[in-house]
């Protein structure tokens, strides 16, 4: 009997298999709208196919996410707090000061300081979202761009600066310059006459003499 009996419940779950399998082929015909996962209704959806045809289907993603950096260097004043507060140091910063404010920022903030070089490397970065937050002009923000797969590991590396080689170079020129002609016109300050030290220490130390209690 337990032989048959096999038998039977193998017929009986291998039907009631095939019936969900025929149930969901019939229902695959209508396809879900898509929707991101935080909408109300997402999960009251249960039929229909929802299979994403990606990359030529996306799902919709929130705007405020943690996703690819980006910097517009253009309102960069290269603080460096990005760099400074990374766990992961996958900011890149080189600073070139200038003499003089050589324009401002969208905000209105000044700027001083010329970045010769401003490289993200997004195969390092852990999405935590520090050095969006200590940005003081906001120009460093998280995009909605997720994907940036490829083959070379080096095409993580994002370049933002603008400046060519040779602008480094006139900048650093330029900067040192101005600290040159700022050193030369600098009064020369008169030697000042080292006064007598009146506190200084005694050269021998005085005898202590212990008190000698008078006999009664």
């Amino acid at each position: 009997m337990s032989y048959f009996g096999n038998i039977s419940v193998a017929a009986k779950t291998t039907w009631k298999g095939m019936l969900l399998s025929i149930r969901y082929f019939f229902q695959a015909r209508k396809r879900r709208k898509k929707e991101w996962i935080g909408e109300d209704n997402y999960f009251n959806k249960a039929n229909g196919t929802f299979t994403v045809q990606y990359p030529h289907e996306q799902i919709p993603i929130p705007d405020h996410g943690r996703y690819q950096l980006h910097n517009e260097i253009d309102d960069c004043i290269v603080c460096d707090k990005c760099a400074k507060i990374c766990p992961v140091d996958c900011i890149d910063i080189e600073p070139v000061r200038s003499p003089e404010v050589f324009g401002q920022t969208s905000d209105g903030t000044p700027l001083r300081i010329h970045a010769a070089k401003f490289d993200i490397d997004m195969s390092k970065c852990c999405f935590c979202g520090l050095c969006t937050v200590v940005c003081p002009t906001e120009c460093l923000t998280m995009t909605k761009e997720f994907d940036f797969t490829t083959t070379d590991i080096l095409d993580h590396n994002f370049s933002f600066s603008k400046m060519t080689e040779t602008e480094i170079a006139e900048k650093k020129q330029e900067f040192e310059e101005y600290q040159e002609a700022k050193l030369k016109a600098k009064p020369e300050l008169p030697a000042i006459k080292k006064e007598v030290d009146v506190m200084k220490k005694p050269t021998s130390k005085p005898v202590f003499k212990p008190r000698i209690p008078k006999k009664k």
